[in-house]
């Protein structure tokens, strides 16, 4: 657990415009500032002025950002646009007098602004087209109002919102953001990243739209899914928005109603399949190693037949990770430790646990195998850890007599006897103690599967980890009525607060990648990680399990609540650097950055506030 001393530590590097004590290192556009972590008394006790331009608003040293652009270039560009919070000199420096309105609004005022707006709407698709649009104009507004009030925007960015967005992404198309390779491209994806504006790119989350969410093959239009991503690694992670990158790798669509609809903006074509497909990518992974040799890549929603084959070719040359799998299987990984320790027991005691997946594709074998890397960890041996899982797909509890249907990553989980047992068969036989979904199919943990489980477990773990909301397994609601209250729950899409009938109240959270892949991506960047390591991931989900308080766990939370998200980043990011040169391949850390790696790391954290600008002649 984190130390009182470290929690203290920590409550000092939190920032806003008018704090006291700071630890910021403001990343935009190539530049960088630092304020000390030490308490400054005369920092500490500055005036903010509550009248005139700089009313609410900091006179400390800020260093000026030198950007190549001039009057309406200025705010047509939303990394550099301020709104109405143009101080009346910069109006001067940069010929903005006149095309502005006179009266200046600070950032708060803008933000109060835009949260009225938004929370007079009733629509969360509505919700989230406005936040875009924001995205759109001022991306500094943008990511404040993500990083001040991540609870309330992370659903709207993200899921569940985001499988609507994407499904309507091509009617609702406004203004460009990312890149699209597509077939006609071959041979010109390195200079194409030429068009990129931004040189020093870290995070890269690329799809190809063949599983969104669980809504299945949406092409081109999954590009809502990398900008969702890479907002949360903004606001959540602290990378500077011109550091990431959304990429959609448009190598068509089988889905037929995409493909006659006249508005649909991808290719409309079927899929590359084969050779064709896998030269494709790596035509894309070659050239992001040439252009932007430290950016970190991230694949996301590739169909299962596809996703595992890509990170085994790639995770020892690249650095990258596959969100679904391994980021799914971290943050579940995290979750199950919480729930261990929740029963009162030993987080090492993981491999004495007898563990159901049902749901055999990239995001159910990559929990599994991150699971049993776990068991591995603490001392089990390969076999003695594999022997805890019973995975069920449609056609039934994996076995030996389907190895010639089955991908190599599954025969690895086969059972020798009771192949194709039904998932209800299988509860009442194995009698697990941890259930864990990732079908996509709404309502398949049923009543009676629920209460068959409780029957012969204390303190059921259930995980109904499919999304969107639609898609999960069982509701929260469900699991604690059916298991009268014992079960300990968290879920892939946020549900509210359950009462009973006797008064009861119950705090479902959500099992969200969120938790650990901004910290993971962070921390591998930052130390100049050459890969993402299994036993970064393991490292991840420790430090995250470590992170929920006593407090929360006796409040059933297995996750700790979604504000501390930023520390969470944090400590997953101090954690994977520490791995990083562990293993010794940490190769951006000098001497002095390892001197204090917590304080190192904090720094290199983007924070969402207006510097001054000045053009460069």
């Amino acid at each position: 657990m984190i130390s009182s001393a470290l929690r203290q530590k920590k409550q000092l590097t939190r920032v806003c415009s008018s704090l006291q004590l700071m630890n910021v290192r403001h990343q935009t556009e190539g530049t960088t500032r630092k304020i000390p972590l030490s308490y400054d008394p005369v920092v500490a006790e500055e005036h903010i002025p509550t009248e005139g331009e700089w009313a609410g608003c900091s006179r400390r040293f800020m260093d000026p950002l030198r950007i190549a652009a001039r009057g309406r270039d200025v705010v047509t560009n939303p990394l550099y646009n301020k709104g109405t919070a143009f101080k009346n000199g910069e109006k001067d420096r940069l010929g903005l007098r006149g095309l502005l309105p006179p009266r200046i609004l600070n950032i708060h005022v803008q933000k109060e602004r835009f949260l009225g707006a938004i929370r007079a709407e009733e629509s969360n698709i509505r919700k989230y087209l406005m936040l875009e649009d924001l995205h759109d104009r001022n991306e500094t507004l943008y990511h404040r109002v993500l990083v001040d009030h991540i609870e309330e925007m992370a659903p709207l960015i993200y899921t569940p919102t985001v499988g609507q967005a994407c499904m309507e992404f091509a009617a609702r198309f406004r203004r460009p953001r990312g890149m699209y390779f597509c077939e006609e491209d071959r041979g010109q994806f390195a200079a194409m990243l030429h068009n990129w504006p931004y040189d020093d790119v870290r995070v890269i989350v690329v799809t190809d739209g063949s599983r969104i969410l669980g809504l299945g093959d949406l092409g081109s239009n999954g590009m809502g899914i990398p900008i969702g991503k890479l907002s949360l690694y903004c606001a959540a992670g602290g990378i500077a928005p011109h550091r990431v990158l959304p990429v959609v790798l448009d190598v068509g669509t089988n889905n037929e109603e995409l493909l006659n609809d006249k508005f649909y903006l991808g290719v409309p074509e079927r899929r590359l399949e084969g050779k064709a497909y896998y030269q494709f990518v790596e035509e894309f992974m070659q050239a992001v190693k040439h252009r932007y040799p430290r950016a970190l890549i991230q694949f996301e929603d590739f169909s299962s037949d596809k996703a595992q084959t890509l990170l085994n070719k790639y995770r020892d040359t690249h650095l990258c990770f596959n969100d679904d799998i391994q980021g799914t299987g971290s943050t579940t990984l995290a979750g199950v430790l919480g729930a261990i320790r929740a029963k009162g027991q030993d987080v090492k005691t993981l491999g004495d646990e007898r563990i159901v997946i049902a749901g055999a594709g990239s995001a159910g074998i990559g929990v599994a195998q991150v699971l049993m890397q776990a068991m591995i960890e603490q001392g089990r041996t390969e076999e003695e850890a594999k022997s805890a899982f019973y995975i069920v797909d449609q056609h039934g509890l994996l076995g030996a007599e389907r190895m010639d249907e089955l991908a190599p990553e599954q025969k690895e989980f086969a059972r020798g006897t009771d192949g194709g047992l039904s998932l209800i068969d299988v509860v009442k036989q194995i009698k697990p103690t941890i259930l864990l979904g990732m079908t996509t199919v709404g309502g398949l943990f049923n009543e009676e599967i629920i209460k068959e489980m409780a029957s012969n477990c204390e303190r059921p773990i259930i995980f109904p980890l499919s999304n969107p909301t639609k898609n999960a397994e069982c509701t929260a609601e469900q699991a604690f009525e059916w298991t009268d209250g014992k079960c300990i729950f968290a879920s892939g899409s946020p549900f509210d607060a359950v009462t009973m009938n006797d008064g009861r109240v119950f705090h479902p959270t959500q099992c969200n990648n969120m938790y650990v892949f901004p910290g993971i991506g962070l921390g591998a960047t930052v130390a100049g990680a050459q890969t993402v390591t299994d036993k970064m991931l393991y490292i991840a989900a420790e430090t995250l399990a470590n992170f929920v308080s006593d407090e929360e766990l006796a409040q059933g939370k297995v996750f700790p609540h979604i504000e501390k998200i930023r520390e969470v980043s944090h400590q997953v990011a101090v954690a994977v650097a520490k791995e990083a040169l562990r293993e010794g391949h940490a190769t951006a850390l000098t001497s002095k950055d390892k001197e204090d790696l917590e304080l190192f790391v904090a720094n290199k954290m983007y924070y969402p506030e207006y510097v001054p600008l000045v053009e460069k002649r």
